[in-house]
């Protein structure tokens, strides 16, 4: 079932859109954390290609002035899925996506180097659709098939005082209920 599923670190679920923001994995590293965060660009408007454009180093800085705040940022995220639980890749599994910046978790640094990054179409804070929920438990229990997952986090756990994504309006007890993962695998503040 993983070789129908995954292809070199590219899951065959998603639509590809590969990214130039990406590196090597340490020698070693065990991909066993997945990261929850959300975006929205501009903040709060879905369903353009902005996060698509920024992700490929393509996003026009002058088109709104909320872009200027993040100029010249290369980022990249494994997956995206959209509002309507459509599924985004941008960096093979195996690769280091640049997700997570400074942050800890599990006490290891530098969560790029084990991790696998996956953004909500969202903003923090708000609430995420049923279809969203949906796409990341199949995402979710696809990768566990394939990875040694064993933690999942949000952004804001793994940076906090940094980051706030994905915010309150993530329910964390619903995404236990759909993948029937262990307690012991979400963040201890989270209500599951």
């Amino acid at each position: 079932m993983r070789q129908l599923l995954w292809d070199h670190g590219w899951y065959r679920h998603a639509t590809h859109q590969p990214s130039p923001n990406f590196g090597p994995r340490p020698a070693g590293a065990s991909i066993d954390l997945l990261v929850v965060h959300s975006i929205s660009l501009p903040p709060g408007q879905y369903g353009g290609p902005e996060v698509l454009q920024l992700f490929a180093n393509t996003l026009d800085w002058d088109a709104h002035p909320y872009f200027q705040q993040i100029r010249g940022l290369e980022v990249s995220s494994h997956f995206l899925i959209r509002r309507d639980g459509s599924l985004w890749q941008f960096v093979s599994c195996g690769d280091r996506a640049w997700h997570a910046g400074a942050s800890c978790w599990r006490e290891r640094s530098n969560c790029n180097d084990d991790s696998i990054g996956v953004e909500l179409e969202g903003l923090e804070g708000d609430t995420f659709e049923p279809a969203q929920y949906q796409a990341l438990a199949e995402l979710g229990e696809a990768i566990r098939l394939q990875y040694p997952l064993a933690h999942v986090a949000g952004h804001e756990h793994i940076a906090p005082g940094r980051k706030l994504d994905p915010g309150p309006g993530f329910d964390w007890a619903h995404l236990q209920q759909l993948t029937h993962w262990p307690r012991a695998w979400f963040p201890p503040e989270v209500a599951v």
